[in-house]
């Protein structure tokens, strides 16, 4: 036994409808009848219909025909026929050899949109409050027609808990108001079959007012008590429809239950529904019209019951209870199905319906009652199942169950078809299954064959059966695999056998990794007009290609060039308020989907509030109410008021209070005499909102002035007066009109009267003639036209100060270190600070050093002390050194007399380093170290220590030796020292207090010995001027020699030591003399007169220029020059020397470092103005020497 679905087309077999027209179908009369029928069966079965019961001949009527290979009629009304006609019952009979099948009754009725039946419509004139209904009374149509109320201009009628429509399509009032007055009240129909509108006449309503009323009945209506006259009265609620207090309702199961409850009242009265018994179903309970209907979709027997509307006002309420009770047309247990058998086998047909009432059972064979069909021995009907034994060729039929009751019918065919066929397998060889891993495999193996074939499996070419949990066999022959892994890749064979053959298929299976989304969107909150991006990136399957598809709120992505969709993204720009919503990444493959959403939250600043309204006017408070606008997804945090003085600053606002956001009404204090506007600004996380607009202006009625002015303060400016200061009040602290201020004073401490003044609206008052530096008693009152403001507050001021006229007395100081000393200092009287003590001053000043008898310029210090304070601490002082000092007192308008300047001085300190260090003169064993005294000796030098140490070529140190030389020495040759060895020595002074900081150096003695040039200065002479001095000498000695000269005031210390080679001044000055020497050269070459003088000064007053300079044409140097009879080498002066040692200020007066054959002078401001003479040849540069050439110049480059 086999399903007859899988039977092949290509076997006989019964027929079998597969379309047909519903059971009641209605037609547009305008257009054809179609009634559908198809059937399918082998060999194609042939087609029949009945009409009413009775055979329908097509072939008489020219208006039906029956499309080709189909049993489908089609009736040509648009030609001329009328659909009334064709009214009735159908049926139609699909029959081949083996059986025949046939359709339900299908009921043809052409669709009615009938116009309204004309009738003549009263007014409706009715008194405020009352209730009125408004009938449609549609015309009866196929199917029932769509009832709405619009007006002249086709606009829907507004609806409300007051105003509705009934689902009869009445208009009810529950009560009118005058508002309901109007001419258009019209109720249209809608007949979708016929795509028709039908209008009935506009329906007049007049509501009289209680006002209008009364006078409508002393002119017209005779005093007739029929409306009463009587005020609008509230009512308590009246059903209007349903009436009665209980009602009953069918409903059949499965249908939509509707029920209804529209009441009468003033107020208008709400309604509630419950079920008496039970709750209202979940999930299926729906209120519609202002919960005037109770809607119930897909309702069963369980929704059988009693509902009770009630309807409440504050007057009462009253309510109807509906008792609804749920039948049931047929509905199928078990429909037949079709059975497919070989020659000998057994079956059955079952055919179960339940409905309420229960429905009742009958059969047919092919088309006939079973009843009178053909006897078939195979074949016993035993109520709804019909079964089959040993069934024959010859037992091939269609069976037809009917249930049936009261509210309809079901009608099922099944056919019974004996067969006797070898195995089949339908699904294609060698078919390619692809399943996404750990998802479940569904390998087919769709097979035919009669007796049904045994279905068995395996695995591979040569593999076992397969059996086992891990495999669910199908009765359709489907091989599932609930877990598919990468193992069950592979081929699979099907094998279908029954007692006539066998046959087998192969099919492959693919496990493919699954889609991935490794990055999901997430949820964002982003400001209005801000860019935003989703990220969604995936992994997948090699073999597979996704496609990646954005939605927003499960719908296509706005058209917007705004959205950017890249590879694994979605970016938004410009975010604004419609972009919010949830956004959906979907990755599809062919054979898996996934997807994940994020949300987008877009936030701005809250719109400004409206509708602002000030409530409550008092004198002193109002109260001011708003509506918050859209707080744009960020909730409002707070509300901030500001107020606008129209009266005393139009146009300025100023912060009044804040609220919670919410809140939505505040209590505002107001002061007098101010032209209140209000404003109202929200605020949220993004920010403050844009203002709302202003409120309506309140004016406050004036009065006396709360307050006085504020910061009042005595202060003279002259030791004569008093200068009376305050804060002046705002415009609204004037509390009205004429604000001025009375200012009042007396001496403190005598017994004075009050002095007072009243002024305008300023904030100062001088009094003049006081005495200075006294104590005043203050106050200032403020006053406008309506009075005085509270007795304000006194306070103290002073009237002018002078210069204190004593010094203080008893100063002593107590040194306490080099550095440091302590002052002391007798307070001066209070009366003769003559002003507000401020403190002291101490002025303190170096008048020498005493280990230095130089003269310099005198630089005081100031030291203040605040308040009273009798002592003081002076840091920084000189060691060794002699000081002054005096204490001065200080008030509001300066400083006192000085006191008597105390000397004092300050003990012998430690020095700091020697000025310099110079190592010279290296030998096989010895060196020469020169050294300058310290600048700041700060003491009395006692000696100099020296230590020193040999260093390794692995920089390791080795002992250390310490020599104490004489404080009078500036030089010192070490001997005995180790021959091409580095040393490094540690140089520093020593005072009787210690030792101060020391300066190193390294030196390295010699590997050869070379007898040592030494160089000599000699014949210095000098020529002073007015403005200069010229200084001339003669030098010998070694090559790359530095000049230094130092020069003083007789009297004084040797001033600073100047690199003049860094000079720009001088580097030009050298340019000039450098053109000067040229041509002095060229002339001595000529005159041939050696060791000849030329006074350079000549030349660089008619030679100033210092750009023309011969230069080599290789490096830029400056060119070199010789004489041509002697041809000995200038030697080249160095640049500044490594050791970068400079002689400090207070050298002693000499000339130092070397030069070779050279007389020099100088100007006192350091400018060149000697003579030179000497034999020069030129030499090459050598090693990394200066590639200058030996020319005086270059000697003078490295002047300090």
């Amino acid at each position: 036994m086999i399903s007859a679905l899988d039977v092949p087309l290509d076997l006989s077999q019964p027929p079998t409808i597969t379309q047909q027209s519903p059971k009641d179908y209605i037609v547009d009369p305008r257009e054809n009848i179609v009634i559908q029928c198809e059937a399918k069966g082998k060999p194609p079965p042939s087609f029949s219909w009945t009409r009413n019961g009775t055979h329908f001949d097509i072939d008489k009527d020219e208006l039906v025909t029956m499309k080709p290979n189909s049993g489908t009629l089609v009736v040509n009304i648009m030609n001329g026929g009328k659909a009334e006609a064709y009214e009735g019952v159908y049926q139609c009979t699909a029959r081949n050899e083996r059986g025949a099948a046939i359709s339900n009754n299908i009921v043809i009725r052409p669709s009615r949109s009938p116009l309204w039946t004309k009738e003549k419509l009263e007014p409706n004139q009715v008194r405020e409050g009352d209730s009125l209904v408004l009938h449609c009374r549609p015309p009866v149509g196929l199917p029932p027609p769509i009832i709405f109320w619009m007006d002249n201009a086709f606009q829907r009628l507004p609806q409300s808990e007051r105003v509705s429509q009934g689902l009869n399509g009445d208009l009810y009032f529950s009560n009118v108001q005058p508002e309901d007055t109007r001419e258009d009240y019209i109720c249209y129909a809608r007949f979708n079959h016929t795509q028709t509108i039908q209008q009935k006449q506009p329906i007049s309503v007049k509501v009289f007012s209680m006002d209008s009323l009364n006078d409508t009945i002393a002119a017209n209506l005779s005093d007739t008590d029929i409306y009463g006259a009587k005020p609008v009265t509230e009512r308590p609620p009246i059903l209007l429809t349903p009436t009665g207090t209980t009602s009953n309702k069918v409903e059949l199961r499965g249908n939509v239950l509707l029920l209804e409850c529209i009441a009468a009242g003033l107020p208008t009265p709400v309604i509630r529904w419950i079920k008496e018994g039970g709750e209202l179903p979940a999930n299926r309970t729906f209120f519609e019209n202002f919960k005037k209907t109770l809607k119930i979709i897909d309702v069963s027997e369980a929704d059988s019951g009693n509902y009770k509307c009630i309807a409440r006002n504050i007057l009462g309420s009253t309510h109807h209870v509906i008792s609804v009770t749920v039948k049931a047309a047929p509905y199928w247990i078990t429909a037949p199905r079709n059975l497919v058998l070989s020659p000998g086998e057994d079956g059955s047909l079952i055919c179960r319906a339940n409905g309420n009432p229960k429905p009742s059972i009958s059969w047919l064979a092919n088309g006939v009652p079973i009843a009178i069909a053909p006897e078939d021995p195979s074949r016993k009907v035993d109520g709804d199942t019909i079964i089959f034994s040993a069934v024959q060729e010859r037992s091939s039929a269609v069976y037809q169950c009917n249930a049936s009751n009261e509210y309809g019918y079901l009608l099922a065919n099944a056919f019974v078809n004996v067969l006797a066929e070898p195995p089949r397998i339908l699904t294609p060889a060698n078919k390619l299954y692809q399943v996404i891993l750990d998802s479940p495999a569904l390998i087919d193996c769709a097979y035919f064959g009669s007796p049904k074939p045994e279905i068995e499996w395996f695995k591979g070419v040569k593999g076992s059966i397969l059996r086992g949990n891990e495999y669910v066999f199908h009765d359709n022959g489907t091989l599932e695999i609930p877990v598919a892994q990468k193992d069950s890749t592979g081929t699979y064979t099907c094998v279908a056998r029954n007692e006539l053959g066998k046959i087998q298929n192969e099919v492959q299976l693919e496990v493919k990794d699954p889609t991935l989304i490794i990055k999901q969107p997430e949820y964002k909150v982003i400001q209005r007009y801000g860019h935003v991006s989703f990220e969604c990136i995936i992994k997948h399957d090699s073999t597979l290609i996704p496609t990646v598809i954005w939605l927003k709120d499960n719908d296509e992505l706005p058209d917007d060039e705004r959205f950017l969709v890249g590879k694994d993204n979605l970016t938004i720009m410009n975010v604004t308020d419609k972009d919010d919503g949830t956004y959906t990444c979907i990755v599809n493959t062919t054979l898996d989907s996934v997807s994940a959403s994020a949300v987008l939250t877009v936030v701005a600043r809250p719109n400004p509030p409206f509708d602002l309204e000030l409530t409550g006017q008092l004198e002193r408070s109002i109260e001011l109410s708003w509506i918050p606008g859209d707080e744009n997804n960020s909730p409002i945090t707070s509300f901030v008021i500001e107020y606008e003085d129209g009266l005393h600053e139009p146009g300025v606002w100023h912060y009044q209070t804040e609220v919670p956001g919410s809140q939505t009404t505040v209590q505002l204090k107001l002061s007098p005499y101010v032209n209140y506007s209000f404003r109202v600004i929200a605020v949220n996380e993004i920010g403050r909102s844009q203002p709302s607009e202003p409120s309506e202006q309140y004016l406050t009625k004036s009065a006396n002035p709360d307050e006085n002015p504020s910061n009042v303060q005595g202060i003279g400016s002259e030791p004569d007066n008093l200068v009376i200061t305050w804060e002046s009040l705002k415009g609204f602290q004037s509390n009205g009109p004429g604000l001025q201020y009375k200012v009042s004073w007396r001496q403190k401490d005598v017994d004075d009267e009050w002095t007072s003044v009243v002024v305008a609206n300023v904030s100062k008052y001088i009094v003049s003639g006081t005495p200075t530096f006294v104590p005043y008693e203050i106050k200032v009152q403020a006053l406008n036209d309506l009075g005085y403001a509270p007795e304000p507050s006194e306070v103290i001021g002073h009237s002018g100060e002078d210069l204190p006229m004593v010094a203080p007395g008893n100063v002593q100081v107590h040194v306490i270190n080099s550095t440091l000393a302590k002052v002391h200092w007798d307070p001066v009287p209070l009366k003769s600070v003559r002003g507000h003590l401020q403190g002291y001053k101490v002025y303190y000043w170096k008048v020498q050093s005493l280990s230095r008898r130089s003269k310099r310029h005198i630089e005081k210090k100031i030291l203040t002390f605040r308040g009273n304070k009798t002592f003081g601490m002076l840091p920084g002082l000189e060691p060794y050194s002699s000081y002054k000092l005096n204490v001065r007192v200080v008030n509001g308008k300066g400083e006192g007399p000085a006191s008597p300047d105390k000397v004092f001085k300050t003990p012998e300190g430690v020095p700091s380093s020697p000025s310099f260090l110079k190592i010279t003169n290296p030998t096989l064993d010895s060196l020469t170290l020169e050294w300058g005294s310290p600048t700041h000796p700060n003491g009395i030098l006692i000696s100099y220590i020296l230590k020193f140490q040999p260093i390794n070529n692995t920089h390791e140190l080795g002992p250390l030796v310490e020599i104490r030389i004489p404080a009078n020495e500036s030089s010192l040759i070490l001997k005995n020292l180790n021959y091409s060895t580095r040393y490094k020595f540690y140089f520093n002074a020593q005072t009787s207090v210690g030792s101060g900081s020391q300066i190193t150096e390294e030196a390295v003695t010699i590997m050869d010995e070379v007898q040592p040039l030494y160089p000599r200065i000699r014949n210095v002479t000098t020529a002073a001027a007015e403005t200069y001095a010229n200084i001339s000498w003669e030098y010998e000695g070694p090559d790359h020699a530095n000049f230094y000269v130092e020069y003083g005031v007789a009297g004084t210390m040797a001033s600073r030591q100047v690199d003049i080679a860094t000079q720009g001044w001088f580097i030009g000055l050298m340019c000039a003399v450098a053109l000067l020497i040229l041509i002095l050269l060229i002339v001595c070459f000529i005159r041939r007169n050696k060791g000849g003088k030329y006074p350079v000064k000549e030349k660089e007053d008619a030679h100033a220029d210092p750009e023309i300079q011969p230069m080599k044409e290789d490096d830029g140097t400056f060119g070199e020059y010789s004489d041509a009879e002697d041809h000995k080498p200038l030697k080249k002066g160095s640049r500044t020397p490594s050791d970068r040692t400079v002689k400090k200020e207070d050298s002693d007066d000499s000339l130092v470092d070397y030069g070779e054959g050279v007389n020099g002078q100088f100007n006192e401001d350091g400018s060149f103005i000697g003579q030179y003479s000497g034999k020069k040849e030129k030499e090459p540069a050598e090693g990394n020497e200066s590639s200058e050439a030996p020319s005086p110049v270059n000697a003078m480059n490295s002047f300090v």
